[in-house]
């Protein structure tokens, strides 16, 4: 009876969503990094729908290798998952959003090994630009924070903002990230 009421539930949110749909839009992130300690490459699809008030919201899919030369240890995994995303475009200029995946991590990023806790919950809340490269391509720059930075997170080696001590050595590593997003129109 509970798995009812919440299909009903959810197909009534689908249903009202659909009604106000004003647009729909694919949007495609590639991924790549590495160094002699390994590195990673994938990307990410996510179906936009537009609704008023410039509200963009959908689901997304996230697909990427992962390789690691710690300590001569060679490992190799698949890093996938999917979540949710919501982001406010304001004047078609600039966004604020969130997004939220859970990703099949099975690495610890702090230790350097594999672990029994194979998921990651990442959740980014941030900004950005939101720029019209052509009629049929925009494309989004945001920097993103994770709330979560779990320890096995697959976005932990591209943490790009480190802060130093006064004889340089990094004593932290904040969980920002940068994304670049095109956004493909599928219909009007």
């Amino acid at each position: 009876m509970k798995r009812l009421f919440t299909f009903v539930l959810i197909g009534f949110f689908a249903m009202q969503i659909q009604a106000q749909i004003e647009s729909s839009e694919l949007g495609i992130e590639a991924y790549g990094g590495g160094s002699s300690l390994g590195g990673s490459f994938g990307g990410e699809l996510k179906y936009a729908a537009k609704l008023p008030n410039n509200l963009v919201i959908g689901p997304s899919f996230r697909l990427q290798r992962t390789w690691s030369n710690y300590l001569a240890m060679q490992s190799h995994f698949t890093v996938y998952g999917g979540g949710a995303f919501a982001h406010l475009r304001i004047q078609d200029k600039v966004f604020v959003g969130t997004e939220f995946q859970m990703l099949r991590s099975p690495y610890n990023f702090t230790t350097f090994q594999t672990q029994a806790k194979k998921w990651a919950p990442t959740l980014f809340i941030g900004g950005g630009f939101y720029l019209k490269l052509a009629p049929k391509i925009n494309l989004n720059l945001a920097l993103f924070y994770d709330v979560i930075n779990a320890q096995n997170s697959p976005f932990r080696s591209s943490y790009n903002f480190k802060m130093k001590n006064q004889a340089g050595q990094v004593v932290r590593i904040l969980p920002i990230i940068y994304r670049i997003t095109l956004f493909i129109p599928l219909t009007k």
